[in-house]
């Protein structure tokens, strides 16, 4: 036992060796081992206890899950601002000797980590605006699918496909999004339909209102309705607009549906689907002439 506290004693003796200096405070490998240590055990606690407010804490209240997520997020950045400065003054380390580090530190976000920081504070305001939210289905440049996570740095994102896109915070801060579900999650479609001419467009038009009254996913308020949009080179282009709030997430499912039906019933009742003519004139010398 005496053997095992003079081996520890010895070790500890080592660890308490000085190896550098801030300011006029010496720095030692054990000061060095308890910020890691500290640090890592911050993090970790920090996660935890974000996860317990966002999935135990705050479900007891009315918050929806962008909410929670945000206010969870918030909560765990402050703790661990906070925490870091309390345990750089445990592990002995002055901090003001640490005046000439951060500026060094201020040269480097200013070149190389500027991205990063511009992603980190991007993050903070959306988590404060909340533009976006977890559950969301947004749109932002060529991306498009359910918010599932956002973080200090990124947003993930999953498609249609199930695959995850992480997009950097700041691209939803710079760049055009569109939320498909910011407001209420209710959208409408617009499915544009063409006929020939000659077609009874009374006839067309109460055909178009029953294939959305037969779809179950078009909502019966705000009722569907069909606009005659403009006459077209090869016939009358109609719009079929329907209100849904089950597919904002799948959208090619849903007109796709009612295209099918669209389809179907304008066969059953003899409307002509045009396609694309050209009157071809043929001139004298045989040069073909396409009107």
């Amino acid at each position: 036992m005496e053997t095992l506290m003079e081996l520890i004693g010895t070790v500890r003796q080592y660890l308490e060796i000085p190896i550098l200096k801030l300011g006029g405070a010496p720095v030692t490998l054990w000061a060095i081992i308890q910020l890691v240590v500290l640090v890592a055990l911050l993090f970790y606690l920090s996660g935890k206890l974000r996860t317990w407010i966002v999935e135990q804490f705050l479900t007891r209240t009315r918050m929806e899950l962008g909410a929670r997520q945000a206010t969870g997020s918030i909560i765990r950045y402050t703790i661990i601002a906070v925490g870091f400065i309390v345990i750089l003054q445990t592990a002995g380390i002055d901090l003001t000797a640490l005046n000439v580090l951060a500026g060094a530190v201020g040269i480097g976000v200013g070149f190389g980590l500027q991205n990063i920081v511009n992603n980190f504070v991007s993050g903070i305001i959306i988590l404060f605006e909340r533009p976006i939210k977890v559950g969301d289905r947004i749109v932002v440049g060529t991306v498009e699918g359910d918010v599932v996570h956002i973080g200090g740095r990124s947003t993930t994102v999953v498609t249609n496909d199930n695959i995850t896109i992480i997009v950097p915070n700041s691209k939803f801060i710079t760049e055009n999004v569109v939320n498909w579900s910011h407001n209420e999650r209710k959208v409408r479609f617009r499915i544009p339909v063409s006929v020939a001419y000659g077609s009874d467009v009374n006839l067309v038009e109460r055909l178009l209102l029953e294939v959305a009254a037969a779809n179950a996913d078009v909502l019966e308020k705000p009722p569907p309705a069909v606009r005659l949009m403009e006459f077209g080179d090869s016939g009358l282009n109609f719009e079929l607009r329907a209100w849904s709030t089950t597919l904002i997430h799948r959208r090619g499912l849903l007109t796709s549906a009612l295209n099918y039906g669209i389809y179907k019933a304008f066969t059953e009742n003899g409307i002509e689907i045009p396609f694309p003519r050209r009157d071809i004139r043929i001139l004298n010398g045989g040069m073909v002439n396409p009107s």
